[in-house]
């Protein structure tokens, strides 16, 4: 399997603010390769420096073999962006707004027609062909934003935070679309800050903060690596809780509400506290990416 993106010493500034410091990136084709972390963590502008969005200030960036700095062109031709804003043009139908996108790809009109009913079809709009783009719901204009991406045929799609916002039923909705296009081989790029929908849909994922790649792997071996595979939540700690976990050694975070003791099985840990600080709000669960993202950078993946 070949590389279809590849970063080496990646750095993006703005003025005296470093947006993305120094990272090396590999996505493989056909995969689905998921950006986490909270806003400003650099995942954004990397996807925009992906798609020759915004320009890179220094190292080595390659989409599909191709230089960003010598062939963005290229690269936007072979490439679909969903982005988050909803930026559908709400004077057209919605069979119109994927056939007049189709024109920056120089997609003639039948061809350009049938490739939007198709795509309709796969996203499940077809009934709302001629419906003007205003009358639909958040979920069908999220949809119909990821169709009008895929009107070119792209070997890689970037979704920015595809489902933020959406009902349960839409979000499934788009999973599903998600695997099925990732088993026709198109490499999937998607920034989220759903912890389900990261462990569900990507096969690898780097976490980032403050510009740099804080880890990377599949959603699995991470949380078994850093955490393990449960997780001791005591709400409302005092100190003696804490002095009482760190005298016994156990892994674990305090936030301003919680304590967090990580194990691979917590059944005797929960015994423990409970037997010397009596009836307590204890919680035995599974461990989760937001634990990883916490006990790397010290807080939570959405502050």
């Amino acid at each position: 399997m070949s590389d279809v993106i590849k970063a080496r010493g990646l750095v993006k500034r703005f003025d005296d603010f470093l947006a993305v410091d120094n990272i090396d990136l590999d996505v493989i084709s056909g995969e689905c390769f998921g950006f986490l972390g909270p806003n400003g963590a650099g995942k954004s502008t990397t996807m925009k420096m992906i798609h020759c969005a915004s320009p890179i200030t220094s190292g080595e960036l390659r989409v599909l073999g191709m230089d960003v700095k010598k062939m963005p062109r290229e690269i936007k031709a072979a490439i679909g962006v969903a982005p988050q804003d909803n930026n559908l043009d709400p004077d057209f139908t919605v069979h119109k707004n994927l056939t007049v996108y189709a024109r920056y790809f120089n997609i003639d009109k039948r061809s350009a027609s049938y490739k939007a009913d198709e795509l309709l079809e796969f996203m499940q709009l077809i009934e709302k062909r001629d419906v003007n783009v205003q009358h639909l719901s958040g979920g069908m204009k999220r949809r119909l934003i990821i169709a009008r991406a895929l009107m070119n045929d792209p070997k890689v799609l970037i979704l920015d935070e595809p489902t933020t916002g959406l009902d349960p039923q839409a979000r499934h909705l788009i999973w599903e679309r998600i695997r099925e296009l990732k088993k026709k081989g198109v490499t999937v790029l998607l920034t989220t800050h759903y912890m389900d929908e990261a462990e569900k849909l990507c096969d690898r994922l780097v976490i980032m903060d403050k510009g740099r790649i804080v880890a990377e792997g599949a959603p699995s071996k991470l949380i078994a690596d850093e955490v393990g595979s449960e997780v001791v939540e005591i709400d409302e700690p005092n100190d003696d809780m804490e002095r009482f976990v760190i005298e016994r050694g156990w892994d674990h975070e305090r936030t301003a509400d919680r304590l967090l003791i990580y194990a691979n099985c917590c059944e005797d840990i929960a015994s423990q506290v409970k037997e010397r600080f009596g009836p307590v709000t204890i919680t035995i669960r599974r461990a989760t990416l937001e634990d990883v993202f916490l006990r790397l950078t010290g807080r939570g993946l959405v502050d």
